[in-house]
């Protein structure tokens, strides 16, 4: 007999708005002004290529103070071809009136005063870490520094888009997920909310492409440094750690610890966690895989693997989707749910212009139907 699905708890929103925001639907053919703070850089970059195919956004204001007055293709010359696209200029250069969304792609800790100082009637998805911990005081502690713009981040909605999609349209403010985060709570919120694991015992081994380091020149991540090597880093102390836990908090109401060891692998681009969890009595890793893929039957972008097929970083390269894959554990009571993702583009600026789509009333997978790059 197939095991019968349990009812998911419904789950709470991470971070609400106080009020709904007006409304800014972009019909058909109506262009939607954007700036893209901190385009020099691989996740601005993502941004501007994936808008080359957008119907109703239009880059009009390219920031990158180091680069400033250059030509983007001179930043970037793998987009020589991509047409109006303005040269770099410095933040204090911008004229607002001239754009009604942003994508914020700066370093994490200088994103607090730029968004405050920004005109209220700006749409923004915030791709840096700034907005993510609702608790300021858990924010200084992993970031080593005061939040500098605490009321701004009770405006703030937490941008994991197939989990907080009634929220995220009503925002002003998107602070959109980490990639390792983005990669474990796809497959474990739904699990941990419909009591099919337990919250404790939870270990994520999660491994990731060098660009998800950032652009910046550093030792570490040179071609000799890297190649033909793997290593873990931060451990016990990843960022990220905060963020997962909080995202599976809410989840299943109680508060969850997890052990979370990143690696970073000799590739571009590319992210997997394999999530060994602890199944709750009477369920079975079937009984999981069928959940999430109920959950997300209706998805454009996650997609739940049948029985036997594991996920590989190679089949969304490029793409928005995230796969995922669960399989029965040889030790008993537990099982391994592994998720794929590409860590520039769901990880981070695929799911910005999914999010950014939702803020203007558009359907959310407009310019991010792009299949996977393999080989």
């Amino acid at each position: 007999m197939a095991p019968q699905l349990r009812v998911p708890a419904l789950l709470p929103p991470m971070l609400r708005c106080p009020a709904p925001a007006p409304s800014a639907q972009a019909g058909a053919g109506e262009q939607v002004r954007v700036a893209v703070l901190g385009a020099s850089g691989y996740t601005g970059e993502e941004v501007v290529r994936l808008l080359a195919l957008h119907p109703n956004f239009k880059v009009t204001t390219l920031t990158g103070d180091r680069q400033a007055g250059k030509h983007f293709s001179d930043v970037f010359p793998h987009l020589l071809t991509a047409r109006d696209v303005p040269p770099l200029v410095k933040i204090e250069d911008v004229s607002w009136d001239n754009v009604d969304a942003v994508f914020c792609c700066l370093p994490h800790a200088t994103t607090q005063e730029t968004l405050a100082s920004l005109p209220a009637h700006l749409k923004v998805v915030d791709l840096s870490a700034d907005f993510r911990l609702r608790n300021v005081d858990t924010y200084a502690e992993w970031y080593g520094g005061e939040h500098k713009a605490p009321e701004l981040q009770k405006e703030a909605v937490y941008g994991l888009t197939e989990l907080h999609r009634e929220a995220v349209k009503q925002a002003r403010i998107v602070a959109n997920p980490g990639c390792y985060p983005t990669s474990v709570q796809l497959p474990l919120v739904p699990l941990l909310a419909a009591n099919l694991i337990t919250a404790e015992d939870i270990i994520i081994d999660a491994k990731s492409g060098v660009s998800g380091a950032g652009r910046s020149a550093k030792q570490n991540l040179i071609y000799c440094e890297v190649t033909e090597g793997i290593n873990a880093y931060s451990v016990t102390r990843h960022r990220h750690m905060p963020e997962i836990e909080q995202g599976l908090s809410d989840a299943c109401g109680k508060d969850v610890r997890v052990s979370f060891t990143p690696h970073l692998m000799p590739m571009t681009r590319g992210m997997e966690s394999a999530c060994y969890v602890k199944l709750a009595d009477g369920a079975s890793a079937g009984e999981l895989r069928m959940h999430l893929q109920e959950r997300y039957r209706e998805e454009s972008f996650v997609h739940v693997l049948p029985a036997g097929q594991v996920p590989q970083t190679h089949h969304v390269r490029g793409s928005n989707h995230c796969l995922i894959g669960v399989f029965e554990d040889r030790i008993p009571g537990r099982a391994i749910v592994l998720s794929v993702i590409d860590n520039l583009v769901k990880g981070a600026s695929g799911q910005a212009i999914q999010n950014m789509n939702l803020l203007f009333g558009l359907p959310e997978e407009t310019a991010l139907l792009q299949q996977a790059l393999f080989p």
